[in-house]
């Protein structure tokens, strides 16, 4: 009980968060989503030690368990647009395939790159 009660509260912190961030986005009319703003501001809060991971970490982590059904409503909401699929369709997979290959690709290489980086750095 006590650590669902952590992680709803630390949910609950990363919503405020979040919001916080759009808001702050909003504010200082930076052209930058405030979900990207709040992340490289989480990442920075984390690498400095004035947030702990233990602190969000339970919440991240459940929040990370459930990100399928985060894209459900969007997957659902697809379908009002089925003419579009009609007409583009081809155009659309095509881009969604070579976008997943180039992702794949350099997400792939920039673990090998850190691979290596940290491989290089520890002292065997």
């Amino acid at each position: 009980m006590k650590n669902i009660l952590k992680g709803l509260l630390q949910v609950a912190g990363l919503m405020l968060f979040s919001l916080g961030m759009d808001q702050a986005a909003q504010w200082l009319q930076i052209p930058v989503p405030g979900s990207i703003l709040g992340i490289a501001v989480l990442f920075i809060l984390l690498e400095t030690g004035i947030l702990r991971l233990q602190w969000i970490e339970l919440g991240a982590s459940w929040l990370l368990a459930e990100l399928l059904l985060f894209f459900i409503p969007a997957a659902v909401s697809i379908m009002k647009y089925f003419s579009l699929f009609e007409s583009d369709g081809i155009s659309i997979l095509l881009v969604v395939c070579i976008s997943t290959v180039v992702v794949m690709t350099s997400s792939g290489l920039i673990a090998t790159f850190i691979s290596k980086k940290r491989k290089e750095r520890t002292p065997s």
